[in-house]
């Protein structure tokens, strides 16, 4: 792995700091290092370790071709998880997950189709050719509906080679979606949630957006350097 995790950038982005001592999930106990006040405190040890696995699967999966599903839907967070995963051309889910974006291929996948194509009949020109302003109005907010549901997952190519994910009790739809198809997933896991849902656990705070964007720096590095892997070998079967 050419990705180099530093334990004190993560301490100083407060990737160590729990939720109160109140909410925590026993299962998270292997992770956590001490109490301070009355929150827990996470073993910054355990998180270095878990990005010392998890980052080399990513890269992996990239390499093989695949995509990694970026999940953040988290109000304060979905903007870095959105930023980032268009910057590496990976599809996410910022806003609510729809049940079945994994599950339901067909029915979603009719539903981007449809999306497309009106985009593309709306750029050529060919909706104003053929309806009044008000029916081609009509169309643009459909098309807004639509991307607002879709536009992460417009070219998510079949079924990704893991999904990623910031928010584990947030996003427990995701995760389960994932499980059933046997999606890789790995996830940013706080003190309060349950790591056993989470093939490759990362533990950290998954509410500071200093700490977020770190793993997600970390994250995208992983993953850039399984796209030069792709690039590096030209016409190769993936």
């Amino acid at each position: 792995m050419t990705v180099s995790v530093d334990i004190k950038a993560l301490l100083e982005a407060g990737v160590h700091f729990g939720h109160k001592t109140s909410r925590w999930h026993p299962k998270m106990a292997p992770y956590i290092h001490s109490k301070r006040q009355d929150a827990h405190i996470i073993d910054l040890t355990k998180t270095v370790e878990g990005l010392e696995v998890a980052l080399p699967f990513i890269t992996k999966v990239v390499a093989s071709g695949k995509q990694v599903l970026f999940v953040g839907t988290k109000k304060h967070t979905k903007e870095i998880v959105k930023a980032t995963a268009e910057a590496l051309k990976q599809p996410y889910v910022t806003e609510r997950w729809l049940g079945g974006i994994l599950t339901n291929v067909a029915t979603v996948g009719n539903q981007i189709k449809k999306l497309k194509d009106l985009e593309k009949r709306m750029d050529s020109g060919d909706l104003e050719k053929r309806y009044n302003k008000l029916e081609v109005q009509r169309f643009q907010e459909e098309i807004d509906e639509l991307n607002a549901k879709y536009s992460g997952i417009k070219d998510l190519n079949g079924k990704p080679g893991a999904v990623f994910i910031i928010d584990v009790i947030g996003d427990l739809n995701a995760i389960k979606e994932a499980r059933t198809l046997g999606i890789p997933v790995v996830a940013v896991v706080d003190t309060n949630a349950d790591p056993s849902l989470v093939d490759y656990v990362i533990p950290g705070n998954d509410d500071a957006i200093k700490g977020i964007q770190l793993l997600l720096d970390y994250v995208s590095a992983a993953v850039k350097e399984g796209l030069g892997a792709v690039k590096a070998v030209p016409g190769e079967e993936k």
